[in-house]
């Protein structure tokens, strides 16, 4: 059974931090390229950051540069988003995906094979 399985959100206050955490199972995540979206009620779903994972392309939302970093450890099979200087409007719902990327640092074409179920972040003003 494929699974994307997201941890570590939470309630967190502006300015503080959050390690999302997502194992993956039952394919291949070495082959993969990896990302994290969001969503908030009444929003449109966003890439929050990619990785192609040969070095090639790392994406990140404008608005979280400089403050999320995305990562992966093979060994363990898990992607990780890494969250800091975290503000009210990063509050949502945050999903793991796997599969293929096209583009640059700048624009990224993701066409995502595997989905998380999503686990919320809440940041406090």
């Amino acid at each position: 059974e494929v699974q994307l399985v997201e941890s570590g959100g939470g309630l967190v206050r502006a300015g503080g931090s959050l390690r999302l955490s997502c194992a993956a199972s039952g394919f291949t995540f070495d082959d993969y390229d990896i990302g994290w979206f969001r969503q908030a009620p009444g929003k449109e779903r966003e890439g929050v950051a990619c990785d192609s994972r040969n070095g090639d392309i790392t994406y990140y939302l404008s608005s979280v540069r400089d403050r999320f970093t995305i990562s992966a450890d093979n060994a363990k099979n898990t992607v990780y988003l890494q969250m800091n200087s975290l503000k009210p409007e990063d509050t949502a719902v945050y999903h793991c995906t796997a599969g293929q990327m096209e583009g640059n640092d700048s624009f990224v074409e993701f066409n995502i094979e595997h989905w998380g179920q999503g686990i919320q972040v809440t940041v406090s003003s």
